[in-house]
């Protein structure tokens, strides 16, 4: 692959509420098994690009344990490999990552030792499976300074909280808004840009000379009339989940069998690292009805149309309808659980009921269990 890749995960999604209090959004688990920065890793890795930067800077030590093998994505090669940049104090900065093109900027020596001709930049937040040599030949073949893949949204979805594009009928993006309050185009950046590596050095200093900090407003929008930015289409599923209700609908979009065959059973996989659990058991009386139940659970109640991480206690006689239950939690006897999202490692009180009224609620208990 002529292209070196940088993930950038180091923001913090305050529509998130309690879910990134401890963790960062690219961390957070996705489709039982999963961690969200899995499928931009697996990108990567499936599109034949052997040299990956990770940027991280929030709440980044779950993230740092997820990434402390790169052999899981196929990395642990001589040639390239997994970097994890987290901000450096040095004589020159003693500042964290001001924003994207920033964050950038502070690794600007480590994409200055590559050699590849192009850049792949996608972010951390997002479920989607891509080849990127796809649009890398798009890129070239259309003489392109900046490629920015887009996405249509069905009509009706909310697109303010994405970049919106407008682009003319050679996909030459004409007006590229960022995040407006009332969103005049349907079609939205996806956040995955290529672009020549040289380019985006000089594009990067300029932009550090000015004390310009992100790449959206300062770089692409900025330089929008004077850089030929063209756009990629994508038809399949992407989503991000950068939003308690965007992360709530992703996890539920794999109780779908069409969107689990795309990701699960068609070529090519998407990989993460493994942990050794046994398989779920249901014990005598559990009733199971389309839901996702990760290695290492212990089902004894009802479970419907849900999510349940790895190694979740369900007690008796609970019930658990349209929720996502995450890693390590113990549900005590006669619980019930509507419309909510329960955070890992709590332990629900016997006979508590949570439900979802206006809404997804996320459940806290202030009950952690810690190894000895």
């Amino acid at each position: 692959m002529r292209a070196v890749g940088i993930i950038l995960a180091g923001g913090n999604s305050n529509k998130m509420r309690e879910l990134t209090y401890k963790r960062a959004t690219a961390a957070m688990p996705v489709a039982g098994s999963y961690r969200c920065i899995d499928f931009a890793l697996s990108n990567m890795s499936n599109s034949h690009v052997q040299k990956v930067a990770v940027l991280t800077q929030y709440n980044s030590r779950s993230l740092h344990e997820h990434l402390n093998s790169s052999k899981w994505w196929d990395f642990g090669r001589k040639q390239g490999g997994l970097y994890v940049f987290t901000p450096t104090i040095t004589m020159d900065n003693g500042y964290w990552y001001r924003g994207t093109a920033d964050a950038i900027y502070q690794n600007l020596d480590w994409l200055k030792r590559c050699h590849e001709p192009y850049v792949i930049i996608a972010s951390g937040d997002a479920v989607y499976k891509l080849d990127y040599n796809k649009v890398l030949e798009y890129h070239i073949a259309k003489k392109a300074d900046i490629t920015v893949v887009c996405k249509e949204l069905e009509p009706g979805a909310d697109a303010s909280r994405f970049g919106t594009i407008k682009m003319n009928e050679s996909m030459r993006v004409e007006e590229f808004e960022e995040k407006p309050m009332i969103a005049n185009y349907n079609t939205i950046s996806t956040g995955i840009y290529i672009i020549r590596r040289r380019q985006l050095i000089d594009l990067i200093e300029h932009s550090a000379e000015e004390e310009r900090f992100d790449f959206v407003t300062d770089i692409l929008i900025r330089y929008k009339n004077l850089k030929k930015i063209y756009g990629y289409k994508i038809q399949d599923y992407w989503n991000s989940i950068s939003t308690v209700d965007a992360y709530y609908q992703t996890n539920m979009d794999f109780l779908r069998p069409e969107v689990r065959n795309y990701f699960f059973k068609q070529h090519p996989d998407i990989y993460s690292k493994v942990t050794d659990l046994p398989p779920a058991k249901y014990n005598p009386g559990a009733v199971v009805k389309n839901s996702l139940i990760a290695s290492g659970c212990i089902i004894n109640g009802t479970v419907e149309n849900s999510v349940l991480f790895k190694k979740v206690f369900v007690g008796n006689n609970c019930v658990i309808k349209n929720s996502i239950i995450l890693n390590d939690v113990y549900l005590g006897d006669n619980t019930y659980i509507e419309n909510c999202i329960v955070e890992s490692r709590d332990t629900i009180r016997a006979n508590t009921r949570h439900v979802g009224e206006n809404g997804v609620k996320v459940v806290v208990e202030k009950n952690e269990r810690y190894a000895l």
